[in-house]
């Protein structure tokens, strides 16, 4: 069952980027960008599967130390499949809430969508490195049009 659902997240989460992606302007995309409906669906998997880490196994994150590298490489050392899953489901959050922000901000701004194509594609690949990607072109783009 953890299998099934952890597949049913990391798959849609593919759908909601297409949709940023390649159909800025549906409705559906429109209101998955005006409100974290998507960030919220996988923040209720993340609680779902961090709620399984506590029978005992692996790594205890209330244990952990974040204050160190080693403490952080322990609890990825230490991981289950259920404890990995919920992480997995905190990047895709995050990163779709950053990615469903650059496309909200670039029509604010009045950015052509061709040019926030990249940086969706890296942050949703790379994370961090899409956004800076987009604040860089973001800033371009301000510069040059004012």
């Amino acid at each position: 069952m953890t299998t099934l659902i952890f597949s049913i997240f990391n798959s849609l989460i593919i759908f909601f980027w297409i949709l940023l992606i390649f159909f800025p302007k549906k409705r559906l995309t429109i209101s998955i960008i005006n409100y974290p409906y998507i960030p919220v669906l996988l923040g209720f998997g993340y609680i779902y599967f961090m709620f399984l880490t506590f029978n005992g196994e692996g790594a205890n994150i209330f244990e952990a130390d974040f204050s160190s590298l080693n403490g952080i490489l322990d609890l990825f050392l230490n991981a289950t499949p259920e404890s990995a899953a919920a992480g997995w489901l905190h990047y895709l959050a995050f990163d779709f809430w950053m990615g469903a922000w650059i496309l909200k901000n670039s029509k604010k701004i009045l950015i052509p969508h061709i040019f926030i194509i990249l940086p969706l594609l890296f942050t949703f690949i790379l994370g961090p490195v899409g956004v800076i990607t987009y604040v860089i072109i973001s800033k371009v783009y301000l510069l040059k049009n004012k």
